[in-house]
């Protein structure tokens, strides 16, 4: 309880401190653009209050939390993609899934919550898309549904069972993840408005630049070796491979769902732009990080 404490004092204090330096840096500067800076820090203040309930209290919270954000970024999700009416039942029962892998999280049967959505969702989601509804549209409706479950409920759901999984270490490899995560989205952001020059998908994100990703990986390769010991059990060798790990797991992410975003609202760049504020654009790193450290650090440590 005593470190836990001291770790949110000091990570209050350090976010009260970026904070403010964002609050002066974009009044002095007001030629850049700072907007996603400052979505991502407000991310960090929810992130925060959740991380000191669920250490403080009880992860039940953290489990809910993370719940709630599934539902609602795959809501957004939902709201791009080109619907029929016919595909309202499909969604329906893929919101019914997302309450199912979160219980599977809480009673810690790891086996159903790995195969949950993968196999049987797959399996079982076409079905009241079959029936009596035609054969319009059916691959791409099935196959975008699934998908969707796939990013924003399967990849983000690993987060919550962190601390299941490893009672004593899983708050601070949750924290670690997260803290590594947001810091290699915010260099990759501010390096590119900086000096970004080589755009990696022009047509999809303009923020993201091989320079930025050069800062961000450096940054985070760094950080995370830095901090490692003070959030995990992990030997030096894999405080360091945990930094490159996230970093290009997270540059993905954003990469992904940048051009999934762009593919589906071209022509509707009004509804674009409002989601560069959504939840979607904040957890698409995370969908990608959460998953592939939580199984890298599953194999290599009885612990988990």
């Amino acid at each position: 309880m005593n470190s836990s404490l001291v770790t949110f004092v000091l990570i209050f204090t350090a976010l009260s401190a970026i904070h403010l330096l964002y609050i002066l840096v974009s009044r002095l500067q007001k030629d850049k653009d700072y907007t996603g800076i400052g979505f991502r820090i407000k991310t960090w203040w929810g992130m925060l209050f959740i991380f000191c309930l669920a250490t403080l209290i009880n992860p039940v919270v953290s489990l809910l939390s993370l719940m709630a954000l599934s539902f609602f970024a795959l809501k957004e999700y939902f709201s791009m993609i080109r619907t029929r009416k016919a595909d309202r039942r499909l969604f329906l029962w893929a919101y019914l899934s997302i309450p199912l892998q979160f219980y599977w999280i809480y009673i810690e049967w790891y086996g159903m919550f790995i195969v949950f959505i993968p196999v049987y969702v797959f399996l079982l989601l076409p079905l009241p898309r079959l029936i009596n509804k035609g054969t319009l549209g059916f691959l791409r409706s099935v196959s975008a549904t699934q998908w969707g479950l796939m990013l924003m409920v399967f990849g983000l759901s690993h987060l919550a069972y962190f601390q299941f999984a490893t009672p004593e270490y899983g708050a601070g490899l949750v924290l670690f993840l997260v803290v590594l995560t947001q810091l290699n989205d915010a260099v990759h952001y501010l390096a590119s408005i900086y000096f970004g020059k080589r755009k990696v998908v022009p047509t999809a994100n303009p923020n993201l630049t091989w320079e930025g990703f050069a800062c961000a990986f450096v940054a985070t390769t760094g950080v995370s070796y830095l901090i490692y010991p003070y959030f995990t059990p992990l030997t030096p060798i894999f405080g360091l491979f945990s930094g490159v790990l996230i970093s290009l797991a997270g540059f993905f992410g954003s990469l992904t769902v940048s051009v999934l975003k762009r593919d589906l609202l071209i022509g509707d760049d009004d509804k674009f732009a409002a989601l560069q504020t959504s939840y979607l654009s904040r957890v698409d790193s995370l969908a990608y990080t959460s998953p592939v450290f939580f199984h890298v650090i599953r194999y290599f440590f009885d612990f988990m």
